[in-house]
């Protein structure tokens, strides 16, 4: 039985109470929240790369306990395998045949966990599964349950001894966010928090169930989208790639990926239609990790984020009313 069609405002109510959850545990940083919420929402994967012990891990944990989504966490390792990840077929004595018996990648919401860790045939076996929705062992295809999302964390230190993402998996990530350090008053409250819980892991109580969360994707699609703002995505994605510094710009995915986001923070403020703001709102995470810069730009220490935004500033933001003509 399928799950009811849900409006938009009750979206964005839903969207606000598992908001308010995770940020009970996860402390001062509702913006960078909000983005993760955003990509789930739009039903991609999110990349979260930032320094050591700022709340990634625990992010992903508490926004799978909010969602009512079963999740499981693999930590990547230099010794990894394929099969560690998708599963593999076991002989079984008693049939006398082959059985295939899932990996942890056969869930809801799989955290893996320092994803640049594990060398490039582990990262390709989560590839398939994060693009497709499904992995194939020994000829044969698994599909994975509906929904499924990764949440990586990746370490921007420490490059010795990991296998850099290649571009085509970063590709794959929706959004890439960044939490981090906190202020001094958030960071006194985390400390505040623990004392007054008096036990190690914080806890918080399902706010809606998978079927609730598919339905609250599905609800984007009624998201309107005018051809100014489609035309103010494609301009700012192609302002990527004519820049001077970047070797590679984003790719029509990235558009893409520009477009979902934008539908999803319009649905986070209530509304059922995309406003320029919402595109730049979401225009960093979006884009940053999909271009690639001259080699001579890490010298000079620019970073993507930084083109992003002043690709983003050389765009005029439209203001025009026209309806979309998709709707036609």
């Amino acid at each position: 039985m399928s799950q009811p069609e849900l409006p938009i405002p009750t979206v964005s109510e839903r969207c606000q109470q598992v908001l308010d959850a995770v940020s009970g545990v996860v402390v001062g940083k509702r913006g960078a929240l909000e983005l993760v919420l955003a990509g789930i929402l739009a039903g991609g994967h999110v990349l979260l790369e930032d320094l050591p012990g700022l709340g990634k891990t625990l992010t992903a944990r508490t926004f799978a306990q909010a969602l009512g989504v079963e999740f499981r966490r693999i930590q990547f390792t230099p010794d990894l395998l394929p099969a560690d990840v998708t599963g593999s077929s076991l002989y079984d004595q008693r049939t006398h045949d082959f059985t295939f018996r899932r990996g942890p990648v056969f869930t809801n919401l799989l955290l893996a966990d320092e994803i640049n860790r594990t060398p490039p045939k582990t990262q390709a076996a989560l590839l398939e599964a994060m693009q497709e929705r499904q992995v194939s062992v020994e000829g044969e295809t698994h599909l994975l349950p509906t929904p499924f999302h990764v949440l990586a964390t990746a370490n921007p230190i420490e490059y010795e001894g990991t296998y850099p993402l290649p571009e085509a998996q970063l590709d794959r990530f929706l959004l890439r966010v960044s939490f981090g350090y906190p202020e001094s008053e958030e960071e006194f409250d985390v400390l505040r928090r623990r004392m007054s819980r008096r036990q190690e892991e914080a806890r918080v109580a399902p706010v809606v169930d998978p079927a609730t969360l598919v339905a609250m994707q599905r609800s984007l699609e009624d998201v309107a989208v005018e051809d100014s703002i489609g035309r103010y995505v494609v301009e700012v994605v192609r302002a990527t790639r004519s820049d001077q510094r970047v070797l590679v710009g984003a790719s029509p995915r990235g558009s893409l990926a520009l477009l979902l986001l934008a539908r999803a923070k319009a649905v986070l403020d209530g509304r059922d239609f995309v406003v320029p703001e919402d595109v730049k709102d979401v225009v960093v995470p979006a884009l940053a990790h999909r271009i690639t810069l001259r080699p001579e730009m890490w010298l000079q220490r620019i970073d993507p984020a930084q083109v992003v935004a002043e690709a983003l500033a050389t765009v005029p933001a439209p203001a025009s009313a026209a309806l979309p003509t998709y709707t036609g």
